[in-house]
């Protein structure tokens, strides 16, 4: 048994296209002894119905989704051999779920919650987030994404007073300040960085909640996601949107938060690198 576990998130966009670069980033993972125990998952793009339970659960993963035809969609994936012995299917390992934001209506399918019994340390509530875009600040989808927010914001006062030990993971759609983004000024005023966005962030890390990356010395220029259009990735011209918020009983725990940037490279890749953070077990 390790001393600490690994928590991530990673918008695919389309697990479809991209469950082989799950598998293939979980499985190397392992061989270098650092697993992944819970990975949640951003923009399935596909319906309950082909989400692959049974490709995962073969590679030793147990796993819970939400999902939604051709947008959107979120997962929590769990490695079975982090778990409480208790904990050997689904019924067991996703305790008190919640699938979109209780009280507020949407058809898109962006929030996952899921409390997970890990070995060797108290449980842990995760939540996969896919925040909406936005588009612009002067469209009727901005209005939408700054609702949403406040109406997470709400939700997650009362998640917090039942669940101390709480992360709040996933592509949140924003870079919360200019060493997030890689042409601050070229950006300025625009949809994901803009101060309604960031003033929105803002109130979320007042709930009491850390931004697990910003608690380490980190590379300037790290970035999560990068265009795919006139490399982006290769001219490194990215943005830090996704992120793991963490509240203070696990920030205290929290040994590392980092990108990995490798699966970016890949053939075929999503245009986002999962992002990582390692919390020591008590």
């Amino acid at each position: 048994m390790t001393d600490s576990i690994r928590i991530a998130a990673w918008n695919v966009n389309s697990l479809k296209v991209r469950l082989p670069h799950v598998i293939r980033w979980l499985k190397d993972q392992e061989q270098a002894n650092q697993p992944i125990d819970a990975l949640c998952l951003q923009e399935l793009k596909l319906t309950d119905d082909k989400y692959p339970h049974q490709e995962l659960e073969d590679e030793g993963y147990v796993s819970l989704a939400a999902g939604q035809k051709t947008y959107n969609g979120v997962a929590i994936i769990v490695r079975k051999a982090a778990l409480a012995p208790i904990a050997s299917d689904e019924s067991t390992t996703f305790l008190k779920q919640a699938r979109n934001i209780p009280g507020f209506e949407d058809e898109q399918q962006r929030i996952l919650a899921a409390t997970i019994p890990f070995a060797g340390m108290q449980p842990i509530r995760l939540i996969s987030a896919y925040f909406p875009n936005g588009q612009s600040p002067d469209s009727d989808k901005f209005a939408y994404k700054l609702n949403w927010m406040q109406s997470l914001e709400d939700w997650l006062v009362q998640e917090l007073q039942s669940n101390t030990r709480l992360a709040l993971l996933g592509d949140f759609n924003i870079a919360p300040a200019d060493a997030d983004v890689h042409d601050p000024k070229a950006w300025e005023g625009q949809n994901l960085v803009s101060p309604p966005e960031r003033a929105a962030f803002e109130s979320l890390i007042k709930l009491g909640l850390c931004d697990s990356f910003r608690i380490f010395e980190q590379t300037p220029k790290t970035y999560s996601w990068w265009d795919y259009r006139m490399m982006g990735f290769r001219r490194n011209a990215g943005m830090r949107i996704d992120h793991i918020l963490l509240s203070d009983p696990l920030k205290e725990k929290c040994s590392a938060s980092f990108v990995d940037k490798l699966p970016r490279s890949w053939e075929q890749p999503s245009d986002h690198a999962p992002v990582v953070a390692e919390i020591a077990k008590e």
